[in-house]
């Protein structure tokens, strides 16, 4: 058991599909050209995992990327499965810049503060990812962006709370977050929103959101009771 008794479950039988770095590469965001750690793919053997993230993996852009609250991005192959239906073609593992792929979950159905073993490492979940325009440009659709929205699969950030290595084939177990935590879903939707309920906003507080995150729900806090 982990955290205050709550049982560890192992669902669908959850699994490491792939753990994935990035080099840094050059894109063309549209008229600039930007060197990036998006484009990951699929490593050999074990990688080591601790507070900063995968060992040989590249995070360039700090200002919204990397940091002890995303040291992890996971994606899912649930999540995979439709972007294959909907595009009509299968992607490889890496395709979303993610660094683990797991099977036996949905992405916008986590929940913040949930955790996961992954082998030997334990990570907790604090926030969803947001597309932005080096994403388009890692898939060579301008409009991939929109896409990407509209699909509500964002992967999860995840802080380390235990390193260790892992690798392909891994055991993931999950342990789910504390009653009312919000979804990866919400938040996600939260961040194109209009408007937010104030006593909503409150109560996202009071879980273990990622730093980046923390800031926008005081931020859309502060606007809805202002």
């Amino acid at each position: 058991m982990l955290r205050g008794g709550a049982p560890a479950v192992r669902m669908n039988a959850m699994k490491i599909i792939s753990v994935n770095v990035g080099q840094p590469t050059a894109l063309q965001v549209g008229q600039r050209t930007a060197v990036s750690g998006i484009r990951k793919h699929p490593v050999p053997g074990r990688v080591q995992v601790g507070e900063k993230g995968l060992e040989g993996d590249h995070v360039l852009n700090r200002r919204y990327h990397g940091g002890p609250d995303q040291a992890v991005y996971v994606y899912t192959r649930e999540d995979y499965d439709h972007w294959t239906e909907l595009l009509g073609r299968a992607l490889e593992p890496g395709a979303f810049g993610e660094n683990v792929l797991i099977s036996g979950a949905e992405s916008a159905e986590v929940r913040v503060g949930e955790r996961f073993l992954l082998g030997a490492v334990e990570i907790e979940v604090t926030a969803p990812r947001l597309p932005c325009s080096t994403l388009g440009a890692r898939m060579e659709d301008a409009g991939f962006v929109k896409r990407f929205k509209a699909a509500r699969r964002p992967g999860f950030y995840a802080r380390v709370l235990q390193s260790g290595d892992i690798g392909r084939g891994d055991p993931v177990t999950r342990t789910p977050a504390p009653d009312g935590a919000p979804t990866i879903g919400e938040l996600f939707d939260a961040d194109f929103a209009k408007s937010h309920d104030p006593a909503e906003l409150r109560a996202w507080l009071t879980f273990p959101l990622g730093k980046r995150q923390r800031k926008e729900v005081e931020k859309w806090l502060a606007k809805a009771e202002g």
